[in-house]
């Protein structure tokens, strides 16, 4: 029947209610629980009793209450379908979970509303999966990499980050439009070779770089990893790009400057090597091609007669190079500004970034349709004036920045120092040989053709003789005339005397005293008659002088081969005893005697004086600083001991320093000198003058004696501790007895003190000693310094001596440097310090203590 039908419906409900697998509850219209189901009160928590005493405020997100209260309020009073959405439901110990609700209305036949029924699922997980992949794709968009998700079949982007769009300069949606291989510039068929080789590399993926464009055409760097990431549905391939651009500007700048390095040594080294001007300019040109990268170099001469500068040599590109040979680039533009005008003007280096849009570089030739977009105009200054210029040319634009400009301007001033050095050399070279008033020969030039025809003379067993002329008035022309006009007269004396003689046989060999030889002479009488000839042509008529009628004569002392000499040295010098003697008799001419010999008086005895010079304190020392080749600033002095006698004066040591050694005074001496060099140490370091090194030297004689090192140390005991004090031995004293030498050094080393090697290079030392011996320095003797700008062996040398010191470890020291350019040229050579009267003469205590405090150390001192 009916009822029964009914109570089997109701009973099928409340089975079906109470099985059911989602949370399902009946509520009032205003929101208490009136019924809930088993599921119901799992999600909750609560107990069936404990949720029918609740309203669904309860339990409800109090975020989420509100929107719950308009959803039922619509459908109440709408009519409108039933309220579903996601909320979060309070549980009973106080947390929430995500839940799924639908809300439905129930009302009675009437319309009239009775009650809402809500049923919930729980959805936590699901949630918690969607949060995660929002945190992921959130920490995607922030991440600094772009990141790629692509279908390596249909070639299309699947994914895309916001860094990537940023990076590309493309929306997202146009990513995923665009096809792959577009994007990247490349083939359809170059992308599946890549996708291939990443794929057949599994988990290890693949590494990339390469260069990709942005949308505003603009291109940059990246490095790619890709791996590919199997899925059910086919294969992704997930790529992480980092933009490497500034690391590869970096790295190319690196590279870049490591190149100008080499460049920079190879052209030193070639400036050291070589002394012919062109042969420079060509191998620096090619150097800077081959080791600097550039494509084009070249140097040209200012002309500033013809106001152009002139390529004189070149290396790098072929086609470029046959437009070097036909230009020519005018100094001075009137119609535009040029980079050679404006390095003319400014003396510094013109630089070109873009030589394309660059106006001014027309007329440079750069060959920019061949791909060269940067230039670099080097000036080359001699003397303070523009006299070449070095063109560098790249096919990068922005080339060269500040580094490298500031290299390439080191570059420039040690090529322009190379310019002048040759300069003047070829004018030592002439000077050497010839006077620079006259033109004539000068002494030493003299003396060599003076013994050819010494030779000659002796080879026939012929005679000649020679004349020295001291020409008379010339101080008086000068004082009354000036001296612009006794230069005239000395050119017109020099003119005359070699109409007469021939210019072989004449020379000026002092200010105004000229030499003439004469060849043909055999006897006095006929050196006479010679002589007289000579001096009627040159001083029988006047000298006209600046519309000045002078007339002047000359004195001659004469000397005859073979019988006043049998060289060049002894006609010479005998010929001006002659001359002496005839300017202090009055008479015009004067032969040689043997008795005109100026004798050296023996110096008078010094042992005696000696004895008690220690005794009265006559001794003292002297310092001179070294310093340190690159900064000049002082690291160390040198302690040489000097004798202020009150008889004598002050003593040279070469005079002294012998004689203490043979007594054997130079034990007491030499302990005198190392202690008061400690002394003088520590007022220094107490006065603020700390890390100066005090160098001693030691004789032959104070290393042979077999307490040599206890004397060192209670000489020593006074300065501070470790000592400061430093032993200078001679390379040639250290050679005898070598391993019972490296024993005593050792023992010094022992006490704090340092050991050079001073006059290294003339006492023949065995390499295999050398890397034994506990040395810490060696000084380059001087006299190899003082030849090194003059003599290319000397320079070798010198060279070879450095390379060797920073193989083995020691420090090198050039001492006895006197010239700025000798100071140049051992920088470039990388030598370690300096000493010499370019930086100071030696000086007492208080002297070097002022130089050490005014910091002056570049200044020339005169012996």
């Amino acid at each position: 029947n009916a009822a029964q039908a009914l109570q089997a419906s109701e009973e099928h409900y409340r089975a079906t209610f109470e099985q059911a697998a989602v949370g399902i509850a009946h509520t009032s219209l205003a929101g208490e629980l009136q019924l809930v189901n088993r599921a119901f009160c799992l999600m909750t928590g609560y107990a069936r009793e404990e949720a029918l005493r609740l309203n669904i405020r309860d339990l409800t997100h109090p975020d989420d209450i509100r929107p719950s209260i308009e959803g039922r309020a619509r459908i109440v009073a709408a009519g409108a379908p039933p309220y579903q959405r996601e909320l979060r439901l309070r549980r009973k110990g106080g947390s929430y979970l995500w839940s799924d609700v639908t809300t439905s209305l129930v009302r009675a036949p009437d319309g009239t509303a009775l009650h809402f029924v809500t049923v919930l699922s729980d959805i936590s997980e699901r949630k918690c999966a969607e949060e995660e992949v929002n945190r992921f794709r959130a920490a995607m968009d922030v991440t600094a990499d772009a990141i790629f998700l692509a279908d390596p079949k249909t070639m299309r982007l699947l994914y895309v980050n916001d860094t990537a769009c940023r990076r590309l300069g493309y929306s997202r949606a146009r990513l995923l439009e665009m096809p792959l291989f577009q994007l990247l510039g490349k083939t359809r068929d170059q992308l599946v070779l890549e996708h291939d080789k990443v794929i057949a590399a599994g988990e290890r993926g693949a590494r990339t770089e390469t260069r990709y464009t942005r949308a505003d055409g603009t291109r940059r760097w990246t490095e790619l990893h890709r791996r590919a990431l199997t899925r059910p549905d086919g294969v992704v391939i997930v790529t992480v790009a980092r933009d490497i651009t500034e690391r590869k500007a970096q790295q190319e700048k690196i590279e870049r400057l490591s190149r100008v390095h080499a460049m920079l040594s190879g052209i030193n080294s070639a400036i050291v090597r070589l002394r012919d001007r062109d042969a420079l300019f060509r191998e620096s040109c090619r150097i800077a091609h081959e080791a600097g990268g550039f494509d084009l170099v070249w140097i040209g001469l200012v002309d500033q007669a013809r106001a152009v500068a002139q390529p004189v040599a070149w290396h790098g590109d072929e086609e470029s190079i046959q437009n070097l040979r036909h230009v020519s680039l005018a100094l001075h533009d009137e119609t535009q500004a040029s980079l050679l005008a404006e390095m003319m003007r400014t003396q510094r280096p013109a630089i070109c970034n873009d030589a394309r849009n660059d106006q001014r570089a027309a007329g440079l030739e750069l060959g920019t349709e061949r791909g060269i977009n940067s230039a670099a105009l080097l000036p080359l200054v001699v003397s303070g004036k523009v006299r070449g210029v070095m063109v560098m040319c790249s096919p990068v634009g922005g080339h060269f920045d500040e580094a490298e400009v500031k290299l390439l301007s080191e570059l420039a001033a040690d090529i322009s120092f190379a310019l002048e050095h040759l300069e003047k050399s070829e004018r030592a070279a002439y000077l050497g040989l010839y006077d620079e008033l006259t033109g004539l020969a000068n002494r030493r030039l003299f003396g060599e053709r003076l013994g050819q025809f010494v030779r000659a003379a002796g080879e026939t067993q012929g005679k000649l003789a020679m004349a020295v002329l001291d020409l008379e008035r010339l101080r008086s022309v000068n004082k009354s005339l000036g001296w612009r006009a006794g230069d005239t007269l000395l050119r017109e004396v020099a003119r005359r005397l070699t109409q007469a003689a021939g210019a072989a046989a004449i020379a000026r060999i002092a200010s105004d005293i000229f030499a003439v030889v004469l060849r043909s002479a055999r006897d006095r009488a006929d050196t006479e008659r010679m002589l007289a000839t000579l001096v009627d042509r040159c001083f029988s008529e006047p000298y006209l002088i600046e519309g000045t009628e002078l007339r002047v004569g000359a004195k001659a002392g004469l000397a005859i081969f073979p019988s006043d000499g049998l060289d060049s040295e002894a006609l010479l010098v005998n010929a001006e005893a002659a001359l002496r003697k005839a300017k202090s008799t009055g008479e015009r001419h004067l032969f040689y005697t043997p008795e005109l010999s100026e004798r050296t008086g023996a110096w008078l005895p010094l042992e005696t004086k000696l004895v008690r010079a220690l005794e009265r304190n006559e001794f003292t020392l002297h310092y001179q600083p070294k310093v340190d080749t690159v900064t000049r600033s002082v690291v160390g002095l040198e302690a040489l001991l000097r004798w202020q006698s009150p008889e004598f004066g002050t003593v040279p040591p070469a005079k002294f320093i012998p004689l203490i050694e043979e007594t054997g005074m130079i034990l007491d001496v030499g302990a005198w000198a190392l202690r008061r060099a400690a002394l003088d140490h520590r007022r220094w370091v107490e006065q603020g003058f700390r890390g100066l090194r005090i160098a001693v030297n030691v004789s032959e004689v104070q290393l042979r004696q077999r307490d040599f090192v206890q004397a060192v140390q209670q000489a020593i005991r006074e300065g501070i501790d470790p000592s400061g004090i430093d032993l200078e031995i001679t390379e040639s004293l250290v050679m005898r007895d070598v391993e019972e030498n490296i024993r005593k050094l050792n023992e010094v080393r022992a006490l704090g003190m340092q050991v050079a090697i001073d006059d290294f290079g003339t006492g023949y030392s065995s390499l295999g000693y050398l890397a034994r011996l506990p040395v810490q320095a060696l000084k380059i003797d001087r006299s190899f310094i003082s030849a090194m700008l003059k003599d290319p062996a000397a320079m070798t040398l010198v060279q070879t001596i450095i390379s060797l010191c920073h193989t083995l470890g020691p420090r090198v020291i050039a001492e006895g440097v006197e010239e700025e350019e000798q100071a140049k040229y051992l920088r470039l050579l990388r030598c370690d310090e300096i000493q010499g009267y370019l930086v100071s003469k030696p000086q007492p205590f208080d002297e070097i203590t002022r130089f050490l405090s005014a910091g002056q150390v570049c200044r020339n001192a005169q012996p």
